[in-house]
Formats: structure tokens, sequence, C-alpha cells
């Protein structure tokens, strides 16, 4: 098991703010109680709470609390205890793990244990059950390192008289009636310490996994393309119930060489409600366009117009007939156009929306033998973009794409306005940059953090100044 934490020097131990948190890193991840909840318990089963709870020394802990409370009176304390032949639990079982605020108004877990207790006696041959029902609450608190993340650990685990509640399941003869209540009696201020002792541990244990797992989950690389996404955690902490990990990303190449690290931006993401969803991840704006750009290779796209294209070169032709003919003259049979990006997609994040900023370079060969360009265009294009999902992969399409501002940035062929070219250097976007981004986006980025979640399918809303993933 991956330990994140090792060995710590604790200078605060905080009991957990409820407070909203603003996070400076460039991801979030939320889990909610309900998922937090599920994977808290299934811990609890792998530690096999069960199976301890079954074999509690219930009478052994009950003579041993008996003889130590009443030690003048042991002898009496023994005549009762041996009319039991045999004593111990039968069925346990944890229902629901559920998360409380407390009076002092911070996170509280409660572990519900319910469990059937039976016992013979020398003077019945029937099984006697008792139903035993016993909380165990234990506080959520947070561990500031002083070189490392804070992260959360259990404290003050324990159960009093107050969360227990033992009733006979069955109603039988006076006399034993009489012996049941009085090993009722007798286990009340027995059970809170035995359970203390044994399960409180193993709940601790439990939490301490759990949140380890998700650690381990947040922090595992994001394939981008060649390159991937990788995330430090900053802090772990409680906001409300749900459970933040403020992440710190990194852009690397496949051999891990860092490729960017973003800043910090604390205050900058407004974080919506989450408490509609179980689970969520959320990307600020600048880590969603890097992602972006690295999927976009910096090359340029050589098309052939009148093989490819031909209305769209006589269009080409057409326009420049009008607004510079010594460069129409010069455009053959073979004329030709390079785009690339100049550099990568700017990406707006707005809430329902995408807007996505391109700055283009065009050029323009009178035939696919010329070195120099004719031309060359610096484009400011603009589109609509949408990001979806299919199953636990997100994908980005473009919708479309225009010209927003068309510049001249040199010109073998005298000086024209460009801005004249508008549709037909739309056409050429369209029909040539649009579909060879898209066919680069369909390759889409796998959300593995979903499954391990155990989700199988993702959904991708647009906020403000970011991107929120959460389960379908």
């Amino acid at each position: 098991m991956f330990q994140p934490w090792g060995m710590v020097l604790i200078w605060g131990l905080l009991t957990i703010s409820l407070a909203q948190a603003t996070p400076r890193g460039q991801a979030v991840l939320v889990v909610g109680p309900e998922v937090f909840n599920k994977a808290f318990h299934q811990e609890l089963m792998n530690q096999d709470t069960i199976k301890i709870l079954k074999t509690l020394p219930l009478y052994e802990a009950m003579e041993k609390n008996q003889v130590n409370s009443f030690p003048l009176i042991g002898g009496l304390v023994n005549n009762f205890l041996k009319q039991i032949i045999w004593l111990k639990v039968t069925e346990a079982s944890i229902p629901h793990v559920a998360f409380q605020i407390s009076e002092g108004h911070h996170l509280q877990i409660r572990i519900p244990l319910d469990m059937v207790a039976g016992f013979n006696t020398i003077i019945s041959p029937k099984l006697i059950e008792l139903h035993v029902e016993i909380d165990v609450i234990a506080d959520v608190h947070t561990v500031i390192d002083q070189q490392g993340p804070s992260h959360l650990v259990l404290r003050h685990c324990t159960n009093s008289p107050n969360n227990l509640r033992i009733s006979l399941l069955q109603k039988f003869s006076f006399a034993i009636n009489i012996l049941a209540n009085k090993i009722i009696d007798a286990l009340m201020p027995t059970l809170p310490s035995l359970v203390k002792n044994e399960i409180c541990p193993i709940i601790e244990k439990s939490f301490t996994s759990v949140t380890s797992k998700i650690y381990t989950w947040s922090t595992l690389p994001v394939p981008i393309g060649s390159n991937f996404l990788s995330f430090d955690v900053l802090s772990f902490s409680v906001v409300d119930t749900n459970f933040q990990l403020d992440l710190n990303a990194k852009l690397r190449d496949r051999g891990g060489k860092l490729i960017k690290v973003f800043k910090d931006t604390e205050g900058q993401l407004v974080m919506p409600s989450l408490n509609n969803f179980d689970f969520s991840f959320i990307v600020r704006q600048e880590v969603v366009k890097a992602a972006i750009g690295a999927l976009i290779p910096f090359q340029e796209l050589t098309v052939l117009l009148d093989s490819v294209l031909p209305d769209v070169a006589r269009h080409l032709k057409s326009i420049l007939n009008k607004i510079n003919p010594k460069a129409s003259a010069q455009l053959k049979q073979t004329q030709m156009v390079k785009i690339f990006p100049e550099e990568p997609p700017e990406i707006i994040l707005k809430a329902g929306s995408v807007r996505v900023a391109h700055m283009i370079v065009l050029e323009v060969f009178g035939t696919n033998q010329e070195t120099r360009p004719l031309f060359t265009l610096g484009i400011e294009a603009s589109s609509e973009g949408q990001f979806y999902t299919e199953g636990d992969r997100l994908f980005f399409n473009l919708k479309g794409i225009s010209s927003d501002h068309i510049h001249l940035m040199n010109s073998g062929s005298g000086l024209f306005s460009p801005e004249l070219m508008g549709s037909v250097i739309n056409e050429i976007l369209t029909s040539v940059l649009l579909p060879n981004e898209n066919g680069i986006f369909r390759k889409g980025i796998a959300l593995s953090i979903l499954k391990d979640m155990g989700f199988n399918e993702a959904k991708v809303i647009p906020i403000q100044g970011a991107l929120l993933i959460t389960p379908a």
C-alpha cells in the first residue's frame, strides 16, 4: 500500500473547519460522503471487521468487569456467570456509515454495529438471543505536516452507554427473562470499552487506508497524447461533508521531463455547489488549455487546392483578382497553401459554454515548387468548443471555425487588404484545419480515476474558468 505521508513531523493538529476553502492549485478533487462511505465500508470488510466482531470475548470481558466492579461479592457474580454455558456473537453487520456535524461544528463519522449475541444456560436448552446495537463515533481531523501536504486522520474513536442498545429478541420463561436481564445489565458497561479496544484500531486503520487510496488515485498521471499531466496534493481537507484535495498540476513528456509548471492561482476559481455530486474533478482553464495544446502537434498542413478543393481554389483566385491581381496571376494549377498554428489555442470556459481562440499562420504559394510564399497571413479565428464523454473517456470537438481578424504578415506581390479574404479563408480553415484537429481530438483522454472511484461513465460541464467532470 502506498504511504503518501510516511514519518511526518506534526506541528499542528486541527479540528476540521467546515468553512469553504479556496483552492489555490490547478485542480480540485472532491469525494462526496456516499462515495467515501462505500469505500470505507468495503475497507472495513477487507479488515475482517465482521469476523472480529464475532470473536469478541463477551463472557471474559463481562466476568472481568463484574469482578473488578464488585470485588466483595465475587462469589455471587461467579454463581450468576456459572449459569451461562456458552455466550458469543452469532451475527454481525455494519448497516451503513454516516457523517454528522458535532456540536462543536466539526465532522464526525458514525459507524453503527449491529449484532446478535446468543447464549445457552443450564436452566434451558434453548438458544437465547440478544439484539445488540452500538454506535462508534470518531472525529475527523486534519494533520498539517511541516514539509508535506495536510492529510486526514481519525481521532477520539469512542462509544458510550448512550449509544448502546441491548434487547431480548424472544420472550421466555420468567426465570430465563430474569437471567437475560442480568446479562444485559452486565454487558451494558462492558461492551463500550471492549468495542473501543478491539474495533477502534480497525476503524482508524480502515480510514487511513481509504484516504491513502484517494490520495494515490488523485496523483495518477493522465495521458495526454504523447505527454501526460501529473498532480501533486497541496492539501487534503473537509468542506462541509465532502473530502477535498487541492492539486497542483504539471505537464510532462513521456520521459517525465517537465514541459510546463503551473503557478498557484489562489482566489480565481469560484467553486460551484457540489452537494449534488458523489464525486467531482475540477480542472482550471489553464490546465485544460495546456492539455488541448499538447494534443495538437506543431505541424504544417499542406494542401494542393486545385487537386483537393477546386471550388476553394477558384474562389481564392477570384478574390485575389480583385484585391491583388499580381498575386492572382501567379496562382497556377499546383497552387498550394500551408497552415500551421502560431501558438496553442486559447480555451475560454464559462458556465455552459466553451470558446476557442486560434492564432493561425496561412501561407499561399503560386505552385508546389515555390519555396517562398506569395504572401503570409496571420489569422485570429474562433470556434465554439464542445467537451463530451463516452464511458470514462473525455473528448473535445470544435464546432465550426471562422476568422475574426486577418493580418498581412508579409507579401512578395504588393500590399493589399486581407480582411476582404474572410470568406475564402473561412472555407480553407473549415475544410483543412477543422477536420484535422477534430480527428486528433477523437483519440480522447482516459479518466482512470473514475473507474478507481467505482464509476463507469462520466459527464463534463463547463463552469466559470474551469471544467467540471462528474459521474454520469
